[in-house]
């Protein structure tokens, strides 16, 4: 699956991605924010990732930057199983696009995937000590649950606190059909 907006090309990664995967995510400011991946974090590990069997249901992208010339990987984003077993959102910019809107645009087209393919609702969460990530999530729609629980973060070798929210993606046909 491809998807593209304003200004990024979501795409499945590739093998060939793995330099460029790794450059991006090479920073422990944003691997200690995510829960499966390792620090440090480089190329092998990029292989790792990307070699990872892509589930049709819950597709993974890698984010590209389209400019005049080649496509610039500047982070990563996709669905995958919370701990309860429901669809979560997840996603990361590298820290040179920090703050640019990449990560709302990312994760709009991501909920609008979510749509398409019939959920009717995702889960989200973020370490407590990342609140940029909570206030992506709400300007997506995303809302509090008023609950932390401990996620795991493999690069913090432990248990974190995060804030849980969560999207009701059937609402807006439920409201306009009443």
């Amino acid at each position: 699956m491809f998807a593209r907006t304003e200004r990024l090309l979501l795409r499945p990664g590739w093998a060939e991605d793995a330099p460029a995967l790794a450059r991006a995510i090479a920073d422990e400011a944003i691997v200690r924010n995510l829960g499966t991946a390792p620090w440090p974090y480089g190329e092998a590990e990029a292989h790792e990732f990307l070699a990872k069997p892509q589930d049709i249901v819950l597709p993974r992208f890698v984010l590209l930057r389209r400019t005049d010339g080649e496509p610039e990987l500047i982070g990563a984003a996709g669905f995958d199983r919370s701990p309860s077993g429901a669809v979560e959102i997840g996603y990361w910019i590298a820290r040179a696009h920090w703050g640019r809107g990449y990560a709302t645009e990312a994760c709009r087209q991501l909920v609008e995937i979510a749509r398409t393919i019939g959920l009717d609702r995702l889960e989200a969460s973020h370490f407590i000590d990342n609140p940029a990530s909570g206030r992506v999530l709400e300007k997506l729609g995303f809302r509090p649950t008023g609950r932390t629980a401990p996620r795991h973060s493999c690069a913090r070798n432990g248990e974190q606190l995060a804030r849980l929210f969560t999207l009701d993606l059937g609402c807006e046909e439920r409201v306009l059909a009443a």
